[in-house]
C-alpha cells in the first residue's frame, strides 16, 4: 500500500473512481475526494502530470525559479502568498490551486484584488476546525465564503470536511506516532497542502522547503544570513527562530514544521517528489532499516 491508501477512507460501495484520478485496481474500494466539499461549484476534478508546489520560505528570495515554477502544468501556493509586487522572477505568476488556512482568511480577502483572481481559473481549498466551516450561520469562515461567492461567482472555491480533517489527523498520528490533539499542535498549512499534492499530481516539486534544524538555522553560521518566515515579509520573524519555537512549544497551539518536513523527506523515498531552492535529496535509510511510513 502507499500513501494514497492512508489518504483515503474505506467504503462498502461499488461507486468506481473518475476516471482523472487514474488509480489501480485495488483501490477501488476507496473513495479519496469525497472529502473535498463543494461549497458552491460542482465536485472537484483535478489531476496535473507535474506540479510545482511554492512554499512561502525566504530562502526563495533571489533563487529567480519564476519561470521554472510557472511551466509546471500546475502551480501550487498556501495562504496569502503574493505573486506580484516583484515576486515574480522568484516565484513564478501562475496559481493553480490555493490552500488556505482559517487564520489567513481575513488576510486574502485584503488582498483580494491580487489572489481572488478568476482570470487564472484558479482552485481554492479552505480548511479549519469545525466550527468555523458550520453552515448554519455560525460558521466565521463558511460565512465569509458565501460572501465571496456572492461577490465573485466565478471563483472555485472548495472547504475540507470534518471528515477529511480527521483522515489528516491520523496520517499525522501514523507517520510520526505523535497525536495531534494529545500534542496539543495543529497541522500546519503545508501539511494539508503536501498531502493533497499527493492526490492530485503524478510529480511534485517542491519550492523553498528545507529538511534539517542545521539548514533551518543557516546564519548560526557566520558566513550565512537570517532567512525570513516568509518571502514577502524581509523584516518578519525569522524562520528558524519560528520552526524551532512551534516545534519545543508545549503551551498553546502550535505547529511541528521540523517533524512534518521529516515525514515529507521520508516520503520523498517512495513517491516523486523533488526539492528545490535549496536543491537536495534525503538521505538514503541505513542499510537494515526499511521505510515503513507506506507500508
Amino acid at each position: 500500500a502507499n500513501i494514497t491508501y492512508k489518504l483515503c477512507v474505506h467504503t462498502s460501495s461499488s461507486t468506481k473512481y473518475p476516471d482523472y484520478l487514474q488509480l489501480p485496481v485495488c483501490y477501488q474500494q476507496i473513495t479519496c475526494f469525497g472529502g473535498f466539499m463543494c461549497a458552491f461549484h460542482s465536485p472537484l476534478r483535478m489531476h496535473c502530470q507535474t506540479c510545482a508546489l511554492v512554499t512561502s520560505s525566504g530562502h526563495l528570495i533571489g533563487g529567480e525559479r519564476g519561470e521554472e515554477i510557472d511551466r509546471a502544468e500546475c502551480v501550487i501556493r498556501m495562504n496569502d502568498a503574493p505573486t506580484a509586487r516583484g515576486y515574480a522572477r522568484d516565484v513564478g505568476r501562475r496559481t493553480s490551486l490555493r490552500v488556505i488556512a482559517h487564520s489567513s482568511m481575513q488576510r486574502v480577502l485584503r488582498s483580494r484584488h491580487e489572489l481572488l483572481n478568476a482570470s487564472q481559473d484558479t482552485v481554492f481549498i479552505f480548511w479549519g476546525p469545525s466550527n468555523y466551516m458550520r453552515r448554519d450561520g455560525k460558521g466565521l469562515v463558511y460565512n465569509n465564503l458565501r460572501l465571496m461567492n456572492q461577490v465573485l461567482p466565478k471563483l472555485k472555491v472548495y472547504i475540507i470536511s470534518w471528515q477529511k480533517m480527521l483522515q489528516f489527523d491520523e496520517l499525522f498520528k501514523k507517520e510520526t506516532g505523535k497525536d495531534r490533539r494529545i500534542s496539543n499542535s495543529w497541522l500546519s498549512t503545508g501539511w494539508f497542502t503536501m498531502t493533497i499534492a499527493l492526490e492530485l499530481c503524478d510529480r511534485i516539486n517542491v519550492y523553498g522547503m528545507v529538511l534539517s534544524p542545521f539548514s533551518l538555522c543557516p546564519h548560526r553560521e557566520p558566513q550565512h544570513h537570517s532567512v525570513p518566515y516568509h518571502y514577502y515579509e524581509p523584516r518578519g520573524p525569522d524562520e528558524c527562530a519560528m520552526y524551532i519555537s512551534h516545534e519545543r512549544g508545549r503551551r498553546g497551539s502550535h505547529h511541528r514544521f521540523i517533524t512534518e518536513k521529516r515525514v515529507f523527506a521520508n516520503w520523498a523515498r517512495t513517491f516523486d517528489i523533488h526539492f528545490y531552492q535549496p536543491d537536495w535529496s534525503p538521505p538514503p535509510l541505513p542499510a537494515n532499516r526499511t521505510n515503513n511510513s507506506v507500508a
